[in-house]
């Protein structure tokens, strides 16, 4: 099905309105006619695009200023920005492809941050045994920070299990938790075990619950640094400069966003908590049904939900999201649909 105009709350299909309940604008801020207002300033200023590179002599102020807030967002010591956050997800593998002696993944992991050559972190469930005996190595393992299917994040205590003679390079794919988790949405890396040698590096999408077109990669300055003189960084022209300053400038509208997606998001929990098809946590807003008919079931009830294959899985991925912008009648639809 092809929609002819971005979807909010509802989508129209044929001339006919559906509710909608999938896409990625969690927060909804893309939608209000504030955030718009300053996304046409920033054009205004800015222009649409910047197509020059980021290491020429003549550089966008918005760049660093840009850059330092994200640092000080995400309680890192650097950040930098690129044009999607598949980009910035590539760029990071590339960098410690260059330095690390292995690479391992998580559960799920989006192909994004997966390097052909790594092995996975869990067999049947046990860690791996090479992780258990490996010692004054540079490993590096990958995640994203909500993984397909899951509603909460992995635990880390399995990092205890690695020898801390090793040097662990935690990259997280931050995408699907900004804006959502975290203290004011700034994602869940804050819940990393505190160790000198585990050195956490996050990639993201700014185009999920921020709206904004761009990637992030945040971490070490000596780890940025190693990204601003790479070839293909100084090659490629940065994020939008007008999609940056709306990210600085609609924070307060992010956290008036997060306040309702969080009331909206412990209504549904609280009403479909009991129903075994469904997968759902109370802190995220996208949750899981396990009949692979559901698709169907709820478009004859004029509701959208995202339905497809998933790249590193064989099941049918049932995702229905919540917005922070869905009003209590919306919500109630879907519910009932469901319990139905």
């Amino acid at each position: 099905m092809q929609l002819e105009k971005v979807p909010t709350t509802t989508a129209f299909l044929s001339g006919k309105e559906y509710l909608y309940f999938s896409g990625t604008s969690y927060l909804g801020a893309a939608a209000l006619p504030e955030f718009q207002e300053l996304l046409f300033k920033a054009i205004q200023k800015w222009g649409v695009s910047y197509g020059s590179s980021r290491s020429a002599n003549i550089k966008l102020a918005i760049y660093q200023r840009g850059e330092t807030y994200l640092a000080n967002f995400l309680q890192t010591e650097a950040a930098v920005t690129v044009s999607s956050g598949t980009l910035a997800g590539q760029f990071a593998i590339k960098i410690l492809d260059t330095f690390v002696d292995a690479f391992y993944f998580m559960p799920k992991t989006h192909p994004a941050i997966l390097p052909e050559n790594a092995l996975a972190v869990f067999n049947d469930s046990e860690l791996n045994p090479s992780l258990k005996i490996i010692k004054n190595k540079k490993i590096s393992i990958v995640l994203d920070g909500i993984a397909a299917f899951e509603t909460t994040p992995f635990s880390f205590d399995f990092l205890n299990e690695i020898d801390i003679s090793n040097t662990i390079y935690l990259l997280i794919d931050e995408s699907h938790s900004l804006g959502v988790l975290g203290e004011n949405g700034n994602g869940i890396s804050n819940l990393v075990l505190k160790r000198k040698n585990i050195k956490v590096i996050i990639s993201s999408s700014l185009g999920k619950s921020f709206g904004v077109n761009g990637g992030i990669i945040a971490g070490d300055l000596s780890f940025i640094n190693l990204i601003k003189k790479n070839k293909l960084f100084i090659g490629c022209a940065g994020m939008s400069p007008a999609f940056l300053e709306v990210f600085i400038n609609a924070q307060e509208i992010y956290k008036k966003q997060l306040v309702k997606l969080k009331s909206n998001m412990e209504y549904v929990y609280d009403q479909l908590k009991d129903n075994k098809a469904i997968t759902i946590d109370k802190t995220y807003p996208v949750f899981f049904h396990s009949d692979e008919q559901i698709e169907q079931i709820l478009l004859d009830e004029n509701i959208l939900i995202t339905s497809f294959y998933y790249a590193t899985s064989t099941k049918k991925f049932n995702r229905i999201v919540l917005n922070a912008n869905h009003t209590k009648a919306q919500l109630d639809a879907l519910i009932d649909s469901i319990n139905n």
